[in-house]
């Protein structure tokens, strides 16, 4: 999962409130008062947080033997990666 760990815009750090919202906002309380209640004022943070997608799942579909084979070539990573084999 790819948390935000600072706001993109002022910097200010956000990593330890990802948690608590996503968790809050899961059991069902309304993600506006959710940021109220942790402290998030200014809307570019709470931007961050209510936009902010976990990516990997859709950024692995994308894992071919092609990819592999030029990260191994750019990167020298090894060919099976995290994904595995396909």
């Amino acid at each position: 999962m790819l948390q935000p760990l600072r706001c993109f815009t002022c910097g200010a750090p956000l990593g330890h409130l990802w948690k608590p919202f996503v968790e809050r906002v899961k059991a069902g309380e309304d993600p506006e008062k959710v940021l109220d209640d942790l402290g998030v004022k200014r809307y570019c943070c709470r931007r961050m947080l209510f936009t902010a997608v976990t990516y990997i799942d859709k950024v692995a579909l994308f894992d071919s033997p092609k990819t592999r084979e030029l990260r191994v070539k750019l990167y020298s990573i090894p060919a099976k990666g995290v994904g595995g084999e396909i």
